[in-house]
């Protein structure tokens, strides 16, 4: 059974910056893809990027040229670095991570983007 620990949510003003993680741990296969979804208040789940264990990245429209997603295999860490962060922003952060078992979810992390 793999534990997804995420930090780094909060709130911040609209043009500040934020840096997402998200831990993986216990029982570890391989992992391949790892992500961040987002769920704004009333609204589904969207994804947001994703990284391949190989390094390639897929981000949405939304945010791209904006947020960076990078990870670190040796420490089976995931990151999203937000920056330009808009209102539209402000939702609970998911982080998904799929191994050679099945994907897991992390238990989300909130980002409130507001002045």
């Amino acid at each position: 059974q793999v534990q997804l620990v995420e930090s780094g949510g909060g709130l911040v003003q609209p043009g500040g910056s934020l840096r997402l993680s998200c831990a993986a741990s216990g029982g570890i296969f391989t992992i391949n893809t790892m992500g961040w979804y987002r769920q704004p208040p009333g609204k589904q789940r969207d994804f947001v990027a994703r990284i391949t264990i190989g390094g390639n990245t897929n981000y949405a429209d939304s945010v791209k040229g904006r947020f960076t997603i990078s990870r670190d295999n040796a420490k089976n860490t995931v990151y999203l670095q937000m920056n330009s962060l808009k209102p539209e922003d402000t939702a609970v952060y998911f982080c998904r991570v799929t191994t050679t078992q099945r994907t897991y979810w992390g238990q989300g992390t909130q980002v409130t983007v507001s002045s």
